[in-house]
């Protein structure tokens, strides 16, 4: 059981930037990480005792979903709300911080919106297929759980309108976060016509992969353009952990 004082702590990880981590909340520089070279995905669980879940964990992300069990499941129920534009290049993804008010419910679960960030290519590969693009719509319950919406994109000759305004508004310089009170943004607008859905618990896909996470990975694509992606490439080449082992674990699809 992870405890609320540990859960709220992760929201403040995930909300600024994905940067600092448990035992280094008090740090002003929190151990670094990246995808390539000697502080890739590998040897995350190495750089820090507290990134030891990267390396440890038994129910990691992401995963290749597949043998994926039918069944009934509550529906995903988006109250999203629109809210000025903040954004932040954190140095490893495009991210975006909600304001209070938005929210996801799963049943009698209630979460709240917290941010949204993207990674290319995607991290959550489908029978074996991995997208273009994904988004991670990050939401926690009052009591600090975590539960992340997944949307994969796949690439085509339509543009996604939210991923141009974002785009236009991207940061000069990393770690800054932006307020852009002059534009205002709907998460749902990220979101494909249907809500089916696969669900299955892991972890967070950067240090410290602390799990306990609940995931929703949405089974329809949504389409970004050839030059939007090209964007978004030329920030970040490669920002995807590699698929982790399954372990078993069960996944579920809605009907």
């Amino acid at each position: 059981m992870v405890s609320r004082l540990t859960c709220k702590a992760l929201v403040f990880s995930l909300s600024f930037a994905l940067l600092p981590t448990l035992s280094h909340a008090q740090s002003s520089t929190p151990p670094h990480w990246s995808y390539e070279g000697k502080e890739d995905p590998k040897h995350w669980g190495k750089l820090n005792p507290a990134y030891a879940a990267c390396s440890s964990g038994h129910i990691q992300s992401p995963i290749n979903i597949a043998n994926a069990r039918q069944v009934d499941l509550p529906p995903l129920q988006f109250s999203y709300s629109a809210v000025p534009l903040s954004i932040v290049d954190n140095g490893h993804t495009i991210m975006v911080n909600y304001a209070p008010g938005s929210t996801l419910t799963v049943g009698d679960k209630i979460y709240t919106l917290k941010q949204f960030h993207f990674h290319h290519p995607s991290e959550e590969h489908v029978n074996g297929k991995k997208y273009d693009l994904d988004a991670h719509l990050v939401h926690a319950d009052a009591d600090g759980h975590l539960a992340v919406v997944a949307v994969l994109f796949k690439k085509d000759s339509t543009p996604a309108p939210l991923l141009d305004t974002l785009w236009k508004n991207l940061p000069a310089e990393k770690g800054r976060v932006v307020e852009v009170s002059s534009v205002s943004i709907n998460a749902k607008d990220l979101l494909p016509p249907t809500a089916g859905y696969y669900t299955f618990a892991g972890s967070l896909t950067t240090p410290p992969c602390t799990e306990g996470v609940t995931w929703y990975v949405l089974k329809t694509p949504v389409v970004i353009s050839e030059p939007q992606l090209d964007a978004f490439a030329k920030i970040y080449k490669h920002d995807s952990r590699p698929i982790q082992p399954t372990n078993q674990r069960e996944v579920l699809e809605s009907k």
